[in-house]
């Protein structure tokens, strides 16, 4: 008897809303496409024809947004997480910290690559932002990945982060903060993540669109090596990194 697949980590889908809605969209768009169609090709072929034409590019666009989230989430995430791990270069001891783990992408690449070194990840799983987010499942994907003894979650709010001034070597955060809803909220999420971190430590963040004004605050609470990566189109959003050292 053939032995049952060893169960896979699974990170989620980021923003499933918009992939239900963008295929419910494309859908919807394509059978009245088709009933205008149908109803008018024999009056009225030509122009039937081309109302077909431009309601299925409509739903065209809506499947290819969808799977542009979905690719996203599956593909191009996990690479983000490298790149970014690479760039804060982490020491097998270092203390790390995850600000919007979710199902732990981030917070479980970071203990790979520790040894004596512990990886926190934090967050109040929101269920809109990503399919499946909570805790548990975080949890999960450690013990999957083999990592579970290296790795702490716990439930915090990104604005108000209950560890003392410069705790953590390595503070990252891949997709959280433009959730926060207001820039003052984005912005005192930034500065906590700032304040855990220790002198000399590294701090990287991975967002969508408001990605500039991290760089501001960053720049405002002292740090001088503030770097911006090139914009990439992921989640059919601008999307880059800002880098610092304290």
């Amino acid at each position: 008897m053939a032995q049952a697949a060893a169960a896979k980590p699974d990170y989620g889908l980021d923003a499933p809303h918009i992939v239900k809605r963008m295929v419910g969209r494309g859908i919807w768009t394509l059978v009245a496409g088709a009933a205008v169609f149908f109803v008018n090709r024999n009056q009225y072929p030509g122009t039937a024809g081309a109302l077909l034409g431009v309601l299925g590019a409509i739903a065209g666009i809506f499947f290819l947004i969808a799977g542009i989230h979905v690719w996203s989430s599956r593909v191009a995430k996990l690479q983000v997480r490298d790149r970014l791990l690479d760039a804060v270069e982490i020491a097998a001891d270092d203390r790390v910290l995850d600000v919007g783990c979710g199902r732990g992408l981030m917070v479980i690449g970071a203990a790979k690559r520790l040894k004596s070194g512990k990886a926190t990840g934090v967050d109040v799983w929101n269920a809109h932002d990503l399919s499946g987010n909570s805790a548990e499942a975080a949890k999960e994907n450690a013990k999957l990945e083999g990592v579970a003894d290296r790795v702490r979650i716990e439930n915090c709010d990104a604005r108000k982060l209950v560890y003392p001034d410069n705790h953590y070597d390595v503070v990252v955060s891949t997709l959280c903060l433009h959730n926060l809803g207001d820039r003052d909220g984005r912005d005192q999420a930034v500065r906590e993540m700032w304040r855990v971190l220790k002198p000399g430590g590294r701090l990287a963040i991975f967002d969508l669109i408001h990605t500039g004004r991290y760089a501001e605050v960053l720049r405002e609470c002292g740090a001088e090596d503030v770097r911006l990566s090139p914009w990439g189109l992921l989640w059919s959003l601008p999307a880059r990194s800002v880098m610092a050292r304290k």
